[in-house]
């Protein structure tokens, strides 16, 4: 058993300031307690008791580089020199907007936020002042932030549902915690996702009402789903005829899967994107990037797009050097990542076999989800629920104490910084763990 005497202690100490003692309502779900970091080097973090663990929560999505990338800390040091905000426009935001028109298909214009719920709501309401409608339909297991207009209730062993939502009538919309308006949650339209008859059913039926389709490119935060073959097409075809806006949740595709994001690698061309996470290398900063028309209601005063801090001068500098790097030699990066993420989830899965434990590895990029499941395979939000949440949730608590650092969700992020010492490293611990699950 490893010691985090010192970590328990901190989190008494917290819980005595900080509601809940700590400061994202996720982080609670840590076994046996909830750690506290001390720093991070690379693929590896250090808790204040001294322990080391490869990392692959990477703190859920952002640390594409790693930890304290040297690059990307040198960037943000020199721009809080300069000046760490103004409330005044600067050079920084110049630059990155017209980088991320450069390496962004479907960007014409785009305006910075602060995070990815931020992105969204920002997202939602261009679609509704640009199409005159109200309603957005969404789909089971995606996640687009924590705002009441979109938050619904989503099954995640480190996301509790609170006990008033579970209350609440089956056939209703169920809200994503208390104290959420439910009145908020009247314009959402949930579906299956990876269906296109239902799709195309409800689309042409409220055509008159459905302002947006908001729909993650791959199904990360429940499975990392891949879509069938023609889905987001279709989707892209259905709300272009139907005078709809489509926005691809690409807050953690987004810079995960390529520079140009899912968009770019499927080949889609949909009306908005929201962008986040590895966008900043770490530091907060997200973005709506789309069509001109559509941006230009920012422009006009159509739609306010309000935050004391969008695009500081810390955040821009953060995004650009982070893009800098994942650019080198033609996006060498993104090759490397997946082929050490191939190597470790192939190992994973001959690891699940030799031990007769029926589980799964869904795979894109470097993010990858790990299911213990008697299901042949998970291809739809279905299927991921039937996974065994709480089995998943112990083998976390295992691998911890073999010096790995998961989420107890399943998702897995790999860094630019992960080789194949820590590949064999990690595989090592799996197989330890799993003798011992």
């Amino acid at each position: 058993m490893k010691h985090v005497e010192k970590s328990r202690q901190k989190y008494t100490e917290s819980q005595a300031y900080l509601a809940g003692g700590v400061a994202s309502s996720l982080r609670s779900a840590m076994k046996p307690t909830p750690l506290f970091a001390a720093s991070g080097t690379g693929p590896r973090i250090t808790d204040v008791d001294g322990n080391t663990y490869i990392d692959y929560l990477f703190a859920y999505g952002p640390l594409i580089l790693g930890h304290a990338h040297e690059a990307t800390t040198e960037s943000v040091h020199a721009a809080m020199k300069r000046g760490v905000t103004f409330g005044l426009q600067h050079e920084g935001e110049i630059e990155l907007a017209r980088r991320l028109t450069e390496i962004l298909p479907c960007a014409d214009k785009v305006a910075l936020s602060g995070s990815g719920t931020e992105a969204v709501m920002l997202a939602l309401r261009l679609a509704r002042a640009f199409t005159g409608k109200r309603k957005i339909v969404r789909f089971h297991g995606h996640y687009h932030g924590w705002s009441d207009a979109i938050f619904t209730a989503f099954p995640s062993s480190d996301m509790r549902q609170s006990s008033s939502a579970a209350a609440t009538q089956e056939q209703r919309l169920l809200p994503g915690t208390s104290g959420q308006s439910e009145l908020a949650l009247e314009d959402i339209i949930l579906l299956p996702w990876n269906d296109s008859a239902v799709l195309e059913a409800t689309l042409r039926e409220y055509k008159d009402d459905i302002a947006a389709v908001i729909s993650e490119p791959v199904m990360c935060n429940s499975g990392c789903v891949l879509p069938k073959s023609g889905y987001l097409e279709h989707m892209q075809d259905l709300t272009q005829e139907l005078n709809m806006v489509m926005i691809l949740d690409e807050v953690i595709t987004g810079f995960r899967l390529g520079l140009s994001g899912a968009h770019g690698k499927f080949g889609l061309e949909p009306d908005l994107i929201t962008i986040g996470k590895a966008l900043g290398g770490g530091v907060a900063i997200s973005a709506v990037a789309g069509r001109k028309d559509i941006m230009a209601l920012i422009e006009n005063g159509t739609v306010s797009h309000l935050g004391t801090l969008n695009g500081n001068c810390v955040a821009t500098s953060a995004a650009l050097a982070t893009i800098a790097e994942l650019s080198k030699e033609d996006g060498t990066i993104y090759h490397e990542m997946e082929n050490n993420a191939t190597h470790l989830v192939e190992g994973i899965r001959s690891l699940l076999a030799k031990h007769g434990i029926p589980g799964i590895v869904n795979h894109v990029g470097p993010v990858f989800h790990m299911m213990f499941t008697h299901e042949p395979a998970v291809e739809d939000f279905a299927s991921f629920t039937k996974r065994d949440g709480a089995k998943y949730a112990d083998f976390a608590g295992k691998m911890l104490e073999e010096g790995v650092l998961v989420r107890s969700n399943g998702l897995w992020y790999l860094s630019a910084t992960h080789g194949a010492q820590e590949i064999e490293e990690t595989l090592k611990a799996v197989d330890r763990a799993l003798v011992n699950l």
